[in-house]
C-alpha cells in the first residue's frame, strides 16, 4: 500500500511517501501553508497524485511520553486531514526526527537555504520509515 507521512509544522510541513510494497520512502515536498484547511487541501492532492491509500501524521510528543499543545495541534489538524482527504490518518510518535533529520544532513553536508528548504522532508521520510517498521514488526 501507498503511505504518504506528514511533518506538520505551523509554517512549513514535510511530506514523504513509500512504494506500494513499502519498502523505500522518499521525500515529495514541503508546503509553506499555515491555514489548516488550505494545508489539507494539499495533502490530499499530493495522495491522489500519489495513490496514497493512507496518511500518517508526526506526533510531537514530549521526551517524557506526555503531549503537549504541539501534539493538540496535531490531533486537531489530523481530524481536518481525515475529513477533507477521505483517508485513514494514523499519529505516529515523532520525537526526535528534526534532530535525526539535521544529523543526515550535516552528513551529507547539506547547509543554508537549501538545508532549510529540506529538513521537514526528510523529517516525514524517517517518521515514515519508523511506521514501516512497526508496521513490519507487528503484522
Amino acid at each position: 500500500m501507498i503511505i504518504l507521512s506528514v511533518d506538520y509544522g505551523r509554517v512549513r510541513t514535510g511530506v514523504a511517501v513509500c512504494d506500494k510494497d513499502e519498502i523505500v520512502a522518499s521525500p515529495v515536498a514541503v508546503i509553506k501553508e499555515v491555514r489548516q484547511a488550505v494545508l489539507a487541501e494539499k495533502i490530499t492532492a499530493l495522495c491522489q497524485q500519489t495513490h496514497a491509500a493512507q496518511i500518517v501524521l508526526g506526533l510531537p510528543r514530549n521526551m517524557d511520553g506526555s503531549e503537549g499543545e504541539s501534539a493538540l495541534n496535531v490531533r486537531a489538524f489530523s481530524e481536518i486531514l481525515q475529513q477533507i482527504s477521505g483517508l485513514p490518518v494514523v499519529l505516529q510518535d515523532e520525537r526526535g526526527t528534526t534532530v535525526t533529520a539535521h544529523h543526515y544532513l550535516n552528513r551529507t553536508n547539506t547547509k543554508g537555504k537549501n538545508r532549510k528548504a529540506v529538513v521537514d522532508s526528510v523529517a516525514a521520510v524517517i517518521i515514515l520509515e519508523d511506521y514501516l517498521r512497526y508496521r513490519r514488526n507487528s503484522l
